[in-house]
């Protein structure tokens, strides 16, 4: 638009310049005067005329670009100034035919760039920080006798103040629309025997490397390729981030001690859950992620980071379905219920070295139901199966029988002056071998946990648990259980 106005100021300018050639031929001739005259009026009359058609253009002009974004002039008026221009004067410079000549350059749509890598993927992560204490009971006992412990956390035992949970990063983000790719690290790793036993902490390990494929474009269903969470278990799923009791239960993550295992997994979720799970996230409930309502993989089997040993397969299943509660009065009350299964052989770590040359029989079938704290709300789990378990009579790992799982009561008040908070109250129980330990030691757990998690902004999370624990140490050279209770406090920053 602002070019057609700049053309008409160029024809106006031309046609003043054509108006002054004129002049000397008028003065040429006094004996023609009353012809130049005539001539002269009717050029001026003509120029009035090409002048006002140049004003009624203007004002179309004008009163377009108010209405509308600004364009190109219209043809037909770029034709019409075109008629009113002088004839180009080869030996001017000045002459303004070079610049009408000069066409608007046509509206294109502009070509798709390529995203750089920093803008295709994203960073974020947490930090938790602990302190537990045992207030009393068996934080330490005799050579042979079960002291107070906790699989969950290495960091529940005497002579401990604070230590860094986990420390995780994760770089995620769409290659583009059939995959995404998820690399999360942990710096917060411990390992033993690095100097005269001595117990070493910060070292980083790989949690998950994987890429999920789209093969439909959407991502109601995916391909999970690589080190990721095995499908088993609501609480295994769930982030740790989420999570509102600080460690997972013995009877649930004892199936898959890490959570992961590399493999290939489908989920595949419909949109009407994703609608459901979608409305609770932005609620503000603790959901356990979005890995399907239904999924189906397959994988080494040995647990994270372990190098596999038998030339079997870990087969794991998951489904779960939110049903919304509005149709029994409890609006927006959801209640999700599931269940899992995992099929798999496994080979031991012996203490006298190595594996165990035996694969022993590893199968789980677990079922769970979650009713979102609205305010009120309860969790529960439980799982049956058949795993390794270090018999003390026969000093032999045998193939044994396991059960046991977990009930949690939990509210939320969504706004006070402090800030949101979630008091909760969880029971556990386990009777069974825990393979991700050397000789895979049973396990017998009784613990009774009271909990607080204030939120004072979306960035801190500050959790405080009180626990009322009967457990048998995680090693089959100790013998009994261990009572004592137990105090908690962790503080969570995430990023």
């Amino acid at each position: 638009m602002p070019f057609a106005v700049r053309n008409i100021g160029v024809s106006v300018l031309a046609l003043a310049m054509a108006a002054g050639a004129h002049a000397p031929v008028l003065a040429q001739s006094s004996a023609a005067a009353e012809a130049g005259e005539a001539d002269q009026a009717r050029t001026i009359a003509d120029l009035q005329r090409q002048i006002d058609e140049l004003k009624a253009v203007v004002q179309q002009l004008q009163a377009a670009q108010v209405a509308t974004a600004p364009a190109p002039a219209p043809a037909p008026a770029a034709a019409a100034l075109a008629q009113h221009q002088p004839a180009p004067n080869a030996a001017s410079p000045d002459q303004p035919m070079p610049v009408l000549a000069q066409a608007e350059p046509a509206t294109r749509t502009a070509a798709p760039t390529r995203k750089a890598w920093y803008e295709k993927l994203t960073l974020r992560g947490y930090t938790q920080m602990r302190m537990n204490q045992i207030v009393s009971g068996d934080a330490t006992a005799p050579a042979g006798v079960s002291r107070l412990r906790a699989i969950g956390d290495s960091g529940v035992r005497d002579n401990s103040n604070f230590s860094l949970r986990r420390v995780r990063l994760v770089v995620q983000g769409d290659v583009n629309d059939y995959v995404s790719i998820y690399l999360q690290p942990d710096f917060a790793v411990a390992v033993s025997n690095q100097t005269a036993g001595e117990r070493r902490e910060g070292f980083a390990q790989l949690r998950d490397a994987y890429a999920d494929v789209f093969p439909t474009g959407d991502k109601a269903f995916r391909i999970r390729l690589g080190q990721a969470k095995v499908p088993f278990g609501w609480e295994n799923m769930q982030s740790s981030s989420n999570r509102l009791a600080l460690d997972r239960t013995d009877a649930i993550n004892s199936a898959v001690p890490g959570e992961r295992d590399v493999g290939i997994t489908a989920y595949y979720t419909p949109p009407q859950v994703r609608k459901i799970w979608d409305r609770l996230s932005a609620d503000g409930q603790k959901l356990f992620g979005n890995y399907g309502a239904f999924g189906l993989g397959v994988f080494n089997g040995q647990g994270t980071n372990r190098t596999e040993t038998n030339d079997s397969v870990m087969t794991a299943a998951l489904a779960t379905w939110p049903f919304e509660l509005d149709g029994l009065g409890l609006d927006g009350q959801v209640l999700e219920l599931g269940g899992s299964a995992i099929r798999n052989r496994f080979n031991p770590e012996l203490r006298s070295g190595g594996v165990s040359p035996v694969s022993f029989k590893d199968n789980r079938v677990g079922v769970h139901a979650i009713l979102y704290p609205q305010p009120i709300g309860l969790q529960a789990e439980w799982n049956w199966g058949t795993g390794p378990e270090f018999d003390p009579v026969t000093g032999q790992i045998e193939q044994r029988s396991l059960d046991g799982g977990y009930v949690q009561a939990m509210g939320r008040v969504k706004q006070s002056p402090l800030g949101p908070f979630y008091p909760f109250a969880r029971w556990q129980y386990y009777r069974g071998g825990y393979k991700g330990a050397v000789n895979a030691p049973r396990l017998e757990t009784e613990e009774l946990e009271l909990g607080l998690e204030f939120l004072p902004t979306s960035a801190l999370e500050l959790t405080a648990t009180y626990g009322f624990a009967s457990r048998k140490e995680a090693d089959e050279r100790r013998l009994g259980r261990a009572d004592g209770q137990i105090l908690r406090l962790q503080a969570q920053w995430n990023y």
